[in-house]
């Protein structure tokens, strides 16, 4: 179990250090491109993230699925037969989606697809990072499968220091050369980035030359011996669901650009005033829920090969035990996330976006937080115990949904741009509840009702606590202060009512990485003492 966690834990930091480095480099980039600059620069980057969606995006998932379950076998050939093989038809897939999107990229430029030119540029000189980001995809499912984490975070934050810092510096090297020349200098920087990410998990799996060499004298003689071909088949039949899952997530935006400005023209919005509520949605609101969900999608991936480790030695108790204690996390951070969120809307976005507009739009699509976190880690169970289709038609029935309720409610005078809203919330809330319903038929249940009206409870104190803090000290020290030490007395609130409600115990916290071990450490110590004293 301590494993499990461990790994959230490191995938948490690195996703946190990622995002941080992320929003830096914004702000750089933003001040040497400009606005049209960072437009072709735009029009090149999602048709790189929707290939590596395609061609990469499902990897790791299969391929720690598989690692796990021939490690819960001791078949140590085995794992070095999943990991060789799928290094090599990987590696082909990633050349030839590079050669395509560099020699489609005239193309789409003739046919209009991308309406500017000069965004050719930046198009090709994404096509290299393809093969370098699928090859670094097999790498980081092959560690996942033995749930050992530090690598692949590693990786995440060497991968964007070095993309971040290559962007920057061919940026403002090629300015002066030409706008179409920075702007691909900028989307070229993603290729020395996963390169980075590369040598970094090329000198993790070479490291561990030796303790391979070691597992191979406790090789299970009576594992099955796969064909290549088999190991294939398996490989595409798990990773093609789970990228097609990953596809489907930025619809979710797609279908918000197609219908949602010309709904809210329908409704009596100018021009300019629909795209300013579509900004407040999809430039600001949607922004901020991708904060909080760092921590559950770092859950998630630890989630896929512990439960598959336990689902290959059949024990179904240690899959509900680690699916529980994931869901009792996600919900831990998610539930107050929301409920914070919510609170402190419209201060926040006056902090942040310097608007006060944003705030209602941001109120509503809070609740986001506690569906996608319960959607990620039931997805999660799902992917390790095989069944990676689940989760791809759930988000499918979701999206479908989303598109009729986009035209409904957007169209509403009523709703406006926070009906757009709702519909992601009942996007999400679709899909998690298509999760449960199969986790539970699979598995059992995973969510404890009566610990989760315990942390519901706590959060809404805490809610309470951050109204009265900020309603009260807003007049006196200013929006930006009144925020952050509302933020300080809601931690302080929450923390005493998980306690006062015991939604958190002593065993809890003795179960966290590092915190705990050197807590039980202390807790044995004191025992040690006391016996000897009496």
């Amino acid at each position: 179990m301590n494993r499990f966690l461990k790994g959230a834990m490191i995938l948490t930091i690195a996703g946190i250090i990622v995002k941080i480095i992320g929003a830096f480099s914004k702000v750089l980039i933003a001040r040497i491109l400009g606005g049209e600059g960072i437009g072709l620069y735009m029009m090149a980057y999602p048709i790189y993230q929707i290939i590596v969606s395609i061609s990469a995006a499902g990897i790791p998932v299969a391929i720690s699925i598989m690692i796990a379950e021939k490690l819960a076998n001791r078949d140590i050939r085995g794992v070095q037969q999943v990991f060789n093989v799928s290094l090599r038809v990987i590696t082909l897939v990633g050349i030839v989606f590079s050669v395509g999107l560099y020699a489609s990229a005239e193309w789409l430029i003739k046919w209009h697809i991308i309406t500017d030119p000069r965004a050719l540029i930046p198009i090709q000189l994404l096509s290299p990072a393809i093969i370098v980001v699928t090859i670094l995809s097999c790498f980081r499912g092959y560690f996942q499968g033995f749930q050992y984490m530090v690598p692949t975070g590693t990786s995440q934050v060497f991968e964007q220091i070095f993309r971040v810092g290559s962007m920057v510096g061919l940026a403002y090297y090629f300015i002066d050369s030409g706008l179409h020349l920075a702007a691909g200098g900028a989307t070229f920087a993603t290729f020395p980035g996963v390169l980075a990410g590369l040598i970094v998990l090329i000198y993790f799996y070479r490291s561990q030359r030796n303790l391979r060499q070691q597992m191979l004298t406790e090789q299970n003689e009576t594992a099955p011996i796969e064909t290549n071909g088999t190991v294939i088949k398996r490989l595409f039949a798990l990773a093609i669901p789970v990228s097609m899952a990953n596809i489907m997530l930025p619809m979710v935006s797609l279908i918000d650009t197609f219908i949602v400005p010309k709904r809210l023209m329908d409704i009596g919005y100018y021009l300019h005033e629909a795209t300013t509520q579509f900004g407040y949605l999809t430039g600001m609101a949607t922004s901020l829920i991708g904060l909080p969900i760092i921590l559950t999608t770092a859950l998630a991936s630890s989630l896929v090969p512990a439960v598959s480790e336990a689902y290959a030695m059949g024990n179904n108790r240690r899959i509900i035990e680690r699916a529980s204690t994931a869901m009792k996390i996600a919900n831990l951070f998610a539930i107050p996330a929301c409920i914070g969120l919510c609170v402190l809307a419209t201060p926040i976005s006056q902090l942040i976006y310097a608007t006060p507009n944003a705030g209602p739009v941001i109120a509503v699509i809070s609740l986001s937080i506690i569906f996608l976190g319960w959607q990620q880690i039931t997805a999660g169970i799902l992917q390790g115990l095989g069944r990676t289709v689940i989760p791809m038609m759930s988000i499918f029935v979701g999206l479908m949904v989303k598109a009729v309720l986009d035209y409904q409610l957007t169209g509403t005078s009523e709703l406006g741009i926070n009906g757009a809203a709702w519909a992601t919330n009942l996007n999400f809330a679709i899909a998690a509840l298509i999760n449960i319903i199969f986790v539970k038929r699979h598995v059992g249940s995973v969510i404890c009702c009566m610990n989760l009206l315990k942390i519901i409870i706590s959060a809404m104190a805490m809610g309470g606590a951050t109204q009265v803090t900020y309603m009260f000290l807003i007049d006196m020290i200013g929006n930006g202060a009144s925020v952050a030490v509302a933020i300080i007395v809601a931690l302080a609130v929450y923390v005493l009512s998980l306690w006062i409600t015991k939604a958190i115990v002593k065993d809890d916290i003795y179960q966290m990485p590092v915190i705990g071990k050197r807590l039980r450490k202390r807790q044995a110590e004191e025992n040690r003492i006391y016996e000897e004293e009496y």
